[in-house]
């Protein structure tokens, strides 16, 4: 008996229709909500990646400023730089 006069209750319809509006007709709806936290713990993961890699690339620099023989090594392997009296012979191998 107390169920059938909760649903013929006006404010009952009245909560229904709001909560109907905020999940889904409103701007910041709890689905646009849900959307926009999970973009962002994406950009906050990417964020931290990158962080990561600058931290890498960091150490890498300070290396190569600091120490001449793996400075000449990163130059022969990414440049193919080498010495007067060397030949550099480079062996590219296909992917097939």
């Amino acid at each position: 008996m107390f169920i059938i006069k909760f649903f013929h209750n006006k404010y009952f319809y009245t909560l229904l229709a709001f909560v109907v509006w905020m999940v889904f007709f409103d701007k910041e709806s709890i689905r646009e909500q849900i959307e926009l936290n999970k973009s962002l713990k994406e950009l906050n993961d990417h964020k931290e990646f990158l962080k990561e890699e600058i931290v890498k690339n960091n150490n890498a620099v300070n290396i190569l400023e600091n120490d001449t023989s793996e400075l000449e090594r990163f130059a022969r392997e990414k440049f193919y730089m080498k010495r007067d009296s060397e030949d550099v012979f480079v062996i590219v191998r296909d992917s097939n």
